[in-house]
């Protein structure tokens, strides 16, 4: 049985008070004032169009405050409708211009000139109304005699009966004049249902309003409509968006009882669920249960991406609304934290599907697009290395301006913004005359340029090639040395040389070859056998990279921004990206692909598995993954048709029946001959069984084909 949530109505029955409403007769809107006013609706609706603020000539009738009161609308004792009764609260702003000459010289200047006392105003006064998925506008004149012109004062009121809304409803109502004087004021209301108004026998849709149960079952969410059999009604999920219209998701029209199961990644926080019997004029209503959920919002930032938009916009793509802030910093190549500039892009709100503008000159790869919320960074994107190459080994040279046109430069480095002409100990003060002289004469790109200041991207490849041309040197020379001396005595050295001839050409290009692990934490075993696996590997030797040996890392950067950096690294060098495939991690494959039923529990903290996912899928859809990535499982703790089909376009080996294919492809073209690589084989095969003996006696270790989980239902 599903534990529920809680039970409800679409209809939003969340308020336990019982309301009595009054009842307005006929169909027509009316509008009516409050004494000493007059006023009039005018027939049929209006465009909604505020227009821009324009300055009041003199005093002027505008708005101050909005107030609603529900009522039913009826047209028979039996068949109302509910109804949204505004009262819109006016004053009287502004003040009687006085002539240029009086206001340069005062009363004197023209002693015949009076206030006016006895001038009516009139305002035209415009109420907009929204309720998904109808708008409304109407236009009200308001006239104010004479005598209650006082500015500054209030004046009265108006009432309009009334604006037609479904039960459940989010309504907004918003108000302004004609022209606009002032900001519209603006009012958010959510309506009650059927179970908290005296409306079951006034309002025919509440005699048979499907009622909905909402639960969960494990990691799935199920709607349970307890409708009769012969009752028809349709059901439609739509993202109820913040700014524009609701996007529609999934809609069929049904016929009752009917469970529906909800696939747990599916959700996100502004995900509603609306439904109406099939009737004529039936009531929509409407809930957006999941405003709460920790995992819709997980899902929310795991579907939200970054996208450049040339030249130098960009947006973040999101289907609901984020409280989170961007900011751009700068990414050096050697791993470490992306540094913030600031400026020229201090925190800001972000609006998601909102293109944004770069304050920025000219693109660089270095430049990231950091997204956080307050809690920690959800996204960092270096949005200009897809078009631009990878990142540069290139130094930021900050300028400030002040007063007296005086400037200073500084290096951003991890240790701060470093001086240039000083004695520290770091790259950018060493060279500190050369960069300035990069800059005076052209050589850097100039990224951001305004009162206070600079930034510029200075080269620094060839400070490095004059480095190292000496040691260059010397080490050539060194070479033809020892060549002459290896010709002199080759007779001696033959055996030697026969020895080695094989392990200096693969060690030395083993040794450059780098590997980075992912796996999913499944348990303590598994993690046994994951390190046993890395320090198997460093005896080949190869330079390996694990989420196990880095976790103070992990707790200062997280996950993702440690997989982004150890990734790049990995790449640079030549290296390859190995995916342990065990039941954990095909589960969370799946869920991110979305055709799981069942998945993993929560993620740990150190989880670079899971981080990485954002990254590791894109590039197999996108067909990037042949000759970065490689495959592999363990005998007897997987089935092989248990890893997913996306990831078979790169080789998929089985430990430890596989070993001599899975390390040479590790060591690439440079791999020794299949006797030693044999032979380096079995040392890893000796060095591992321990520890795979070590997870089948675990419990509850997993079997061959664990089920990871069906698809979950169809969308449209």
């Amino acid at each position: 049985m599903p534990v529920p949530w809680f039970l409800l109505s679409l209809a939003l029955g969340r308020n336990p008070v019982v309301l009595s409403l009054e009842r307005v007769v006929g169909p027509e809107d009316t509008a009516r004032c409050s004494p000493g006013l007059s006023c009039h609706l005018w027939d049929g609706d209006v465009l909604c169009l505020p227009g821009s603020l324009v300055s009041a000539p003199g005093p002027v009738l505008v708005p101050t405050r909005l107030q609603t009161e529900l009522v039913l609308r009826c047209y028979e004792e039996t068949d109302c409708d509910l109804c949204v009764r505004v009262t819109v609260h006016l004053a009287v702003h502004g003040y009687w211009e006085e002539p240029e000459d009086e206001a340069k010289f005062g009363r004197a200047a023209d002693p015949e000139f009076v206030v006016p006392t006895n001038a009516s105003l009139q305002a035209h006064i415009v109420l907009s109304f929204q309720a998904y998925p109808t708008a409304r506008c109407v236009l009200l004149e308001v006239q104010v005699p004479a005598a209650l012109v006082q500015p500054g004062q209030s004046v009265g009121s108006v009432v309009f009966d009334c604006f037609g809304a479904a039960l459940g409803a989010e309504v907004r109502i918003w108000s302004y004049t004609q022209p606009r004087y002032q900001k519209e004021l603006n009012l958010t209301q959510q309506l009650p249902d059927c179970k908290g108004l005296e409306v079951r026998d006034s309002i025919q849709s509440c005699w048979a309003l499907p009622w909905l149960n909402v639960s969960a079952d494990g990691d799935d969410v199920r709607l349970v409509l307890d409708v009769s059999e012969e009752q028809r009604f349709g059901l439609s999920l739509y993202w109820n968006q913040v700014q524009g219209p609701a996007k529609p998701w999934w809609h069929r029209n049904l016929t009752g009882p009917q469970t529906i199961t909800l696939n747990h990644t599916d959700l996100v926080p502004c995900l509603c669920i609306q439904v109406w019997p099939l009737e004529p004029d039936s009531v929509r209503t409407s809930i957006c249960p999941f405003r709460e959920d920790p995992r819709a919002h997980r899902n929310l930032w795991r579907a939200a991406r970054l996208q450049l938009l040339p030249p130098r916009g960009w947006r973040l793509e999101a289907p609901c609304s984020l409280p989170a802030e961007a900011t751009l910093c700068w990414q050096a190549p050697d791993g470490g934290p992306c540094q913030p500039l600031v400026p020229p892009l201090p925190r800001e709100n972000v609006t998601v599907n909102k293109a944004l503008e770069f304050p920025l000159l000219k693109g660089h790869p270095n430049v990231c697009v950091q997204v956080s919320t307050w809690e920690k960074l959800q996204l960092q994107e270096c949005l200009w290395a897809a078009s631009l190459g990878p990142l540069k080994d290139d130094v930021l040279l900050v300028e400030k301006r002040g007063p007296q046109d005086n400037r200073s430069l500084c290096a951003l480095e991890p240790s701060g913004c470093t001086p240039l002409l000083s004695r520290a100990s770091t790259r950018a003060a060493r060279l500190g005359e050369q960069l300035l002289q990069d800059v005076q004469s052209g050589q850097c790109l100039q990224l951001w340029d305004d009162d206070l200041g600079a930034l510029w991207a200075c080269p620094m490849d060839k400070y490095i090639h004059q480095r190292w041309a000496l040691v260059w040197l010397a080490c050539l020379l060194f070479g033809a040395v020892l060549f002459l001396l290896l010709l002199l005595k080759k007779n001696h050295v033959k055996g030697w040389l026969r020895l080695l001839k094989e392990d200096v050409r693969a060690g030395a290009a083993a040794r450059s070859r780098a590997a980075l692990l992912l796996y999913s934490a499944d348990d303590a075993a598994f993690e046994r056998l994951v390190g046993a696996l890395a320090s198997a590997l460093c005896q080949l030797p190869l330079r390996v990279a694990v989420d196990l040996w880095s976790r103070r890392a992990l707790s200062a950067q997280g996950p993702l921004a440690w997989f982004h950096a150890q990734r790049r690294q990995t790449l640079q060098d030549g290296g390859v990206v190995v995916l342990l495939f065990s039941p954990g991690a095909v589960a969370l494959c799946r869920e991110w692909l979305q055709d799981a039923t069942s998945a993993p529990g929560a993620h740990g903290p150190h989880d670079a598995f899971a981080a990485s996912l954002s990254c590791v899928l894109p590039d197999f859809l996108q067909g990037r993954a042949p000759g970065r990535y490689v495959g592999a499982y363990f005998d007897r703790l997987l089935s092989p048709d248990a890893v997913p089909a996306l990831f078979r376009c790169v080789p998929v080996f089985s430990l430890p029946s596989q070993m001599p294919d899975f390390l040479g492809t590790l060591q690439g073209p440079a791999a020794p001959r299949p006797r030693r690589l044999a032979e380096r084989a079995q040392q890893v095969s000796r060095a591992l069984q321990p520890a795979v003996d070590g997870c089948l006696r675990a419990p509850g270790a997993p079997g061959l084909g664990r089920r990871v989980g069906p698809e979950a239902g169809d969308r449209t």
